[in-house]
């Protein structure tokens, strides 16, 4: 599907059929990526939107040595980055954390019938600084490779490894302080 989507967006008279077919094929996941980082419904909505229009205009900077969908997993990622950058600057005030209110937000949009258990994983994810919760993220939840992480990222494979084994390390300390 890739391969048919680069060879659409390629071609003018064509160009806005591909990026339909590229939305599609990669909305879904990227809401969800984008989801676990912000946690707000409105807000993952907002920023993929955001995501995909800047797709659009960086169409033709797209160079064929990286897969389609990292390259998109590469600017969700930054943008996910600089929307909590953005927030934090913005409620930089002693009183406000943005951790305090992301978790008062994933308790407020769990179900009732939410497992106590992926609600401790997902405030224990909270704890952790933006990045290793990426790559956290992407390693558990979207089962990535190291390789393909790291192309997203910008980040060496060892780095990522620690990154993650850290990650893992803190949230095992969250859910058993024993």
């Amino acid at each position: 599907m890739e391969d048919l989507i680069i060879e659409k967006i390629r071609e003018e008279e064509t160009r806005n059929y591909g990026f339909n077919l590229l939305v599609r094929e990669y909305q879904e996941r990227i809401y969800w990526h984008v989801r676990k980082m912000v946690i707000d419904h409105d807000d993952s909505n907002d920023l993929v939107q955001e995501i995909f229009v800047k797709v659009w205009h960086n169409l033709s900077k797209f160079r064929e040595d990286a897969k389609l969908y990292t390259w998109i997993y590469r600017i969700a990622t930054n943008e996910c980055l600089n929307f909590l950058k953005k927030k934090k600057r913005r409620f930089f005030l002693p009183i406000h954390d943005l951790e305090g209110e992301l978790t008062e937000k994933l308790i407020s949009s769990v179900e009732p019938t939410g497992d106590e258990v992926q609600m401790k994983l997902q405030k224990a994810l909270l704890k952790l600084p933006d990045k290793q919760r990426i790559v956290f993220n992407m390693k558990y939840y979207e089962d990535m490779k190291f390789k393909e992480i790291a192309e997203i990222t910008g980040t060496s494979v060892g780095a990522l490894k620690a990154s993650y084994h850290h990650a893992v390390k803190k949230i095992e300390d969250f859910i058993n302080p024993d």
